[in-house]
């Protein structure tokens, strides 16, 4: 019979917030059912410190609220709770050690600089006072000390990257929640509400509230509804955002309610249940192994948000232009697809990825702003904001970072709104004051004649902005700029 008199020990929720395939949990659940000895379940809000720790954004603070109440709520249903504090993540845990008299901790690590800092930290604490502590992997697929060139560097081109993971084989199988936890009763804990983390004057998380449901049931819900009905044709529906084509995963995974295994697994099991998305299923996975890169890169660049990857950049004339960046982040361009984003954006915390790339492009080629301005914006409004994907991505379309598109590439806006969103639903449906063009000039209305826009009511540059810069003379501005950094 377990002892019931057995210390508690405390599972630290960190970017992990579910109860499957958690390995810290399921580690100190095993305890728990072996010994009798109660699992106290703590998350702490702090800061990370360090040269590259970053604040939370907006956007993500919001997500995190209804993230840690979804998570109390699923602990309360198996007999636990969830203990908030906030500060100093050292100091919080040992100081509950001792209240406690834990004699364990647990918890998952996060392959980032200062996340890494700070576990080090609590573990240095926690051993000072003769606290075990016990770290488990948990927020990637591979380790990044697994995927190494011959140098012992980490890779920085993705194709190689990704067939390096995949020939490992399929990572371990996802581990089960459990199904009973014992809890230690009258801790002491922070109410959420007092964290101020969503907004409160102005509200304006309507949007965010409208567009989802943060939580790990609703993040395997969302992946069960993609495998059954959007995986078919996702390799082409994924450049869509007129269509329903993709998981809607990414805010789940950035804070682990779901994690990479779990993904791996249930898509590679719908895969062989119907042969025929076998295609799909890959590249569904590969963008997950985008995201792994990501965080590999991360892993070996600290600075990736602050320092170009290429060097040569440094010596880019980036302009600033406050007036064309205010009008890029309210959606007043004057193109309607990029309008369209920025306005998705800010109303749902996320963008339709084709989308992103086409409107990280405008930024930093048609107005040369440099691209750290537009991954900050992001920052602050997305709710995935992924602290590898968000500044990987923007050194990407900038030509500037790991495995990145060519400086040449610049997107048109106007094509790319003709080919990923023919009908212009994607823009009538952010940009209403143009949902009466037709199809044809929808993506270009200066191209109508006046009689067609006072048709559809449309005034340009009154009820629609006309365009900030003419593409022509932005892409070659862009070309010209990034010609002086090649040749230098």
């Amino acid at each position: 019979m377990p002892s019931q008199s057995s210390p508690p020990c405390i599972v630290w929720f960190r970017d992990d917030l579910r109860l499957s395939d958690h390995p810290a949990l399921h580690a100190a659940a095993k305890v728990h059912a072996e010994t009798g000895a109660p699992v106290i379940c703590l998350y702490v809000l702090d800061q990370p410190q360090g040269p590259n720790a970053r604040p939370l954004g907006g956007a993500v603070r919001w997500w995190l609220a209804q993230s840690l109440r979804a998570l109390q709520a699923s602990l309360q249903a198996i007999g636990s709770s969830l203990v908030l504090r906030q500060g100093p993540a050292a100091r919080i845990i040992a100081a509950l050690a001792r209240e406690t008299g834990a004699q364990a901790v647990y918890w998952n690590d996060i392959a980032q600089a200062p996340c890494q800092a700070q576990a080090d930290h609590v573990a240095a604490e926690l051993e000072a006072i003769g606290v075990t502590a016990q770290r488990f992997p948990g927020d990637l697929l591979v380790s990044p000390l697994h995927i190494r060139n011959k140098e012992g560097r980490g890779l920085r081109v993705f194709t190689p990257f990704w067939k390096r993971v995949q020939a490992l084989g399929d990572p371990p199988k996802p581990l089960p929640a459990p199904k009973r936890l014992g809890s230690a009763s009258d801790i002491p804990s922070d109410r959420l509400e007092d964290w101020g983390l969503e907004p409160r004057r102005p509200d304006w998380a309507g949007g965010l509230r409208e567009h989802w449901t943060p939580g790990e049931k609703s993040a395997q819900a969302s992946l069960s509804a993609f495998l059954k009905s959007h995986a078919a044709g996702y390799s082409g529906n994924r450049d869509r955002p007129d269509r329903p084509g993709t998981s809607g995963l990414s805010p789940h995974l950035r804070f682990g309610e779901i994690s990479p295994r779990q993904i791996w697994h249930a898509a590679r099991f719908a895969a062989a249940e119907r042969h025929a998305l076998a295609g799909d299923i890959d590249k569904f996975l590969s963008e997950v192994g985008w995201r792994e890169f990501c965080r590999h890169l991360l892993f070996d660049v600290p600075d990736l948000a602050t320092r170009n990857l290429q060097p040569s950049f440094d010596a880019f004339a980036w302009k600033q232009d406050d007036a064309a960046f205010a009008a890029w982040q309210r959606g007043r361009t004057g193109y309607p697809i990029v309008d369209a984003g920025m306005r998705e954006l800010w109303h749902t915390g996320v963008m339709h990825n084709r989308v992103r790339m086409v409107v990280a492009s405008f930024l930093v080629k048609h107005l040369l702003i440099d691209w750290r301005e537009g991954e900050k914006w992001f920052w602050d409004t997305l709710v995935d904001a992924d602290a590898g994907s968000n500044p990987a991505n923007w050194q990407w379309v900038a030509g500037c970072g790991a495995d990145a598109a060519p400086y040449f590439r610049v997107f048109n806006p106007i094509l790319q709104g003709e080919k990923f969103d023919s009908d212009g639903a994607y823009v009538r449906r952010w940009v209403p004051e143009l949902g009466s063009l037709p199809d044809s000039m929808i993506h270009q209305p200066w191209s109508a004649t006046p009689l067609e826009l006072a048709s559809a009511g449309v005034e340009l540059g009154n009820t629609y902005p006309l365009p900030i810069i003419d593409h022509r003379d932005g892409r070659a501005r862009a070309l010209a700029a990034y010609a002086k950094v090649r040749n230098a």
